[in-house]
């Protein structure tokens, strides 16, 4: 992945290389939801606004998301990987990363959201009624109920080599990487952080929802 993200590369190539990863993440699980959505698959393959309004969707909320979230995780990488500032535990970046993970993913879909309300008359052209929604769906994202858990998965493609790169360097966790064989200590350890960020995800999203009454 060093190859890929590195923090001396061109900024037009570190794009590049954020957005094919993250169409490549995008298509498998878009194409996994779909099948698993009865009735969806064939609704889209009938064309019309059906098709129009996924695609425009997966362009306009998911695209976006799924991008702005990896490009952070990517860069998180590529500075982990420098020596300097070697001071401070890697495993902070793990932390980061999760807590900017979910502040990106919920305020992302309010203001994409929004600006549907506006610019497409989604929610009924309400910006009110577009924000209303926000919470109760990302709160069923983890639980793969609707589209916006097929861009919460797909952001996996960069947490996982951020993860597995710091916790393979970091001190602090160290004795729970000696726990069992070092690499799959680290990927369960890896896959666990990954797990943290949806359930905080969930979490937050459920408060959020709940106080909205």
């Amino acid at each position: 992945m060093e190859r890929y993200f590195s923090t001396d590369m061109p900024g037009v190539q570190f794009v590049r290389n954020v957005l094919l990863f993250s169409l490549a993440a995008l298509v498998p699980v878009l194409c996994l939801y779909v099948f698993l959505a009865p009735g969806f698959g064939s609704a889209l393959l009938g064309g019309g606004p059906a098709l129009g309004r996924f695609l425009r969707q997966v362009a306009t909320n998911g695209l976006p998301v799924v991008f702005t979230i990896n490009y952070v995780s990517f860069f998180l990488f590529a500075v982990a990987q420098q020596r300097t500032g070697r001071h401070r535990d890697p495993s902070m970046f793990v932390l980061v990363d999760i807590g900017v993970r979910v502040f990106l993913f919920f305020a992302l879909h309010a203001l994409i959201y929004t600006f549907s309300a506006d610019w497409f008359g989604s929610f009924g052209g309400s910006r009110k009624t577009a924000l209303s929604v926000v919470a109760p769906t990302l709160a069923r994202s983890a639980f793969f109920e609707n589209i916006s858990g097929v861009y919460l998965y797909a952001t996996m493609v960069s947490a996982l080599p951020l993860y597995i790169t710091t916790i393979k360097q970091s001190q602090t966790l160290r004795p729970y990487v000696r726990l069992g064989p070092r690499n799959f200590a680290v990927t369960i350890l890896a896959i666990l952080s990954f797990g943290l960020s949806v359930a905080l995800l969930t979490v937050v999203a459920d408060i959020v929802a709940y106080l909205q009454g």
